[in-house]
């Protein structure tokens, strides 16, 4: 007897190539999940539009830039389903559906959307599209049916959106048509910009991408921000807020020399430049294979190309035969 294993749902925002911030937060995870989930990863498109309709192009250049991302960090196509949201009609028509169980003044509420909203500087001018992600994402997650989810803690609240909407179709339903999901945080939580800002963008020149080259990584790590305080080496550091010392609790595999390196730190004695040459050895090592495996891929698009259609066209399968569950299950006409 086969045991049908728990289904996962992840993906990304087609607007740029990953990063570090990307691999800390769920990538890793990933790597690890796909061999005991079916895990789908969404190439969010159509989440991406909702503030990037004025450069299109942009968005659909990056479906195969995080496609690529995805399979150099070790993605598998044969044990995850990597699919493009678009492509997928039946996250459009639940999406829509879900809308009219949810209030627009829910919608505003969500912790998560007032914060992007506020840090986009949308004001009263938030595009439709954006406001209703919740919804949209509760129809990304249910359509697979997914019961674990990777997201920041930042992301947290719209998981608990997606169930409140998962109860109300059940409970017009009169069945459990869909499951609940449950959110999973990485323990690291997220990485800071190289510049001591709590959120890594490319576009804020803060991030260190998973293809950047041996020079830029050694770049980023010296452009760090450390303890401002720490201005001699003798003199005791703080290693709270002291950027290098977070990306080294993400990335550095020895603890205990880490702790032991920390202990230093905080009683002088120890450089900034010393740590930050452990960091770079460390990122160094973790991002060449990267890099190398994504410049050899790069070289076959006709194979990432295929690898996002199979995945797309498994995915749209069931994701089909989801919505039309639930259809029926509200008792909807079904053609």
């Amino acid at each position: 007897m086969t045991t049908q294993r728990p289904v996962i749902l992840t993906g990304d925002r087609t607007t740029g190539q990953l990063h570090l911030g990307h691999y800390v937060g769920s990538l890793r995870n990933r790597l690890d999940l796909q061999e005991t989930h079916d895990q789908f990863l969404l190439l969010a498109d159509a989440q991406a539009l909702t503030d990037n309709a004025h450069n299109i192009a942009k968005v659909r250049e990056n479906v195969f830039q995080v496609a690529l991302d995805y399979l150099a960090v070790g993605i598998d196509p044969a044990k995850s389903t990597i699919c493009l949201q678009s492509a997928l009609p039946a996250l459009a028509q639940l999406s829509m559906l879900y809308l009219n169980f949810v209030t627009v003044s829910r919608l505003e509420r969500n912790p998560t959307i007032k914060d992007e909203i506020q840090a986009r500087g949308f004001g009263r001018d938030i595009p439709a599209g954006f406001l209703c992600y919740p919804a949209a994402q509760a129809a990304d997650i249910t359509a697979f049916r997914a019961t674990l989810v990777p997201v920041g803690e930042d992301q947290a609240p719209l998981i608990e959106q997606t169930n409140e909407i998962v109860r109300r179709i059940n409970a017009a339903a009169g069945a459990d048509l869909l499951p609940e999901a449950r959110a999973l945080i990485p323990p690291v939580g997220r990485l800071p910009g190289i510049d001591g800002r709590q959120k890594m963008s490319k576009s804020s020149g803060n991030a260190i991408p998973l293809s950047a080259s041996a020079d830029e990584i050694s770049h980023a790590v010296r452009q760090m921000f450390t303890d401002p305080n720490h201005l001699r080496v003798e003199d005791p550091g703080c290693v709270e807020g002291n950027v290098v010392f977070r990306y080294l609790d993400a990335f550095d595999p020895d603890k205990e020399e880490l702790e032991a390196l920390k202990d230093h730190y905080r009683r002088g004695g120890l450089g900034d430049q010393k740590v930050k040459r452990r960091l770079e050895d460390i990122l160094q090592a973790l991002l060449e294979p990267i890099r190398e495996r994504r410049l050899e891929l790069a070289e076959a698009p006709d194979y990432v190309m295929d690898v996002i259609r199979k995945g797309t066209g498994r995915a749209r399968e069931i994701t089909d035969r989801t919505f039309d569950d639930v259809a029926r299950g509200l008792g909807l006409v079904v053609l």
